[in-house]
Parts: C-alpha cells; sequence; structure tokens
C-alpha cells in the first residue's frame, strides 16, 4: 500500500510538473470578438516541440448549420469541406521565452489562415492572428 502511495505521489508530481512547463496545454473556451460569447472549445496539445489545437466543441445557435464544415477554406487545403468539430485550426506554434509563435491558425468560419503567437496574460490566453500588416488579438479562456 505504501509503495502504491509513493507511486501515485510520483505521478502526481509528474504531472503538476508537466502543466507548469506547459502551461498553454488543456482546453480553451473561444470567445466571438463581435458577441462577446463563448463560440468553442480549442483543446492545445503537444507534438514533439510544437503545439496544436483543435476543435473539441462548439456553441452554435439555433440557426446555424448543427454540422459546419469548412467551405470557405481555401480549396488546397486539407481541410477544405471537412467538419469543424475535430478540426486541428492551430498547427506549430514553438514555445519563445513566454510566448508562442511560428504558428498558423485557420479561422474556419471565413477560411483565413493566420500567422500567429500566444502568450498568458492574467489566467487567460491571448492570441494574436496576423495577416500582412493587420491583426487581431483574441482572449480565450480556460475550460474548466
Amino acid at each position: 500500500m505504501k509503495q502504491l502511495i509513493i507511486l501515485f505521489a510520483i505521478i502526481y508530481q509528474s504531472a503538476n510538473i508537466a502543466f507548469a512547463q506547459d502551461p498553454i496545454i488543456g482546453q480553451w473556451k473561444t470567445i466571438d470578438d463581435e458577441s462577446n460569447k463563448p463560440r468553442s472549445v480549442v483543446e492545445i496539445y503537444k507534438k514533439g516541440d510544437q503545439y496544436y489545437g483543435k476543435v473539441v466543441d462548439m456553441f452554435l445557435e439555433p440557426h446555424e448549420d448543427p454540422d459546419p464544415v469548412c467551405d470557405e477554406c481555401d480549396e488546397d487545403d486539407p481541410r477544405y469541406m471537412q467538419k469543424t468539430l475535430g478540426m486541428e485550426i492551430l498547427k506549430g506554434a514553438k514555445k519563445d521565452g513566454d510566448e508562442y509563435v511560428g504558428g498558423k491558425i485557420l479561422d474556419p468560419e471565413n477560411g483565413t489562415v493566420y500567422k500567429c503567437k500566444l502568450w498568458l496574460e492574467d489566467g487567460e490566453l491571448k492570441l494574436r492572428g496576423y495577416v500582412a500588416f493587420f491583426y487581431r488579438t483574441q482572449t480565450w479562456i480556460r475550460n474548466e
């Protein structure tokens, strides 16, 4: 029994260390820029030394398609006409100090792919997407 408790303590400690090293890993509610309402839940995870995110839940209005696809995506993008739910929208961000840079994020509602960077600020995740000199910043909140 004592060995089981020690093993559990080691696993618990390892999980806490991993979370401290990768605080953006987990599920985040995206917030609509115009309505300020939750729009989706994106799960951020790590593959190698890069961070990715996929849509794991959506908050749709009654008039919206209950199973949307990315019909606005570029036809050369493999996500074209694919279901939004389960779609990998964040790709290839790398940790650089307190920021995660060099990634790309897709807005599946309009098909635009942005260069992006992410950072934590006051417990919220900030994501800034860039196209040329233009950018927009969204605030995502941890999905509890």
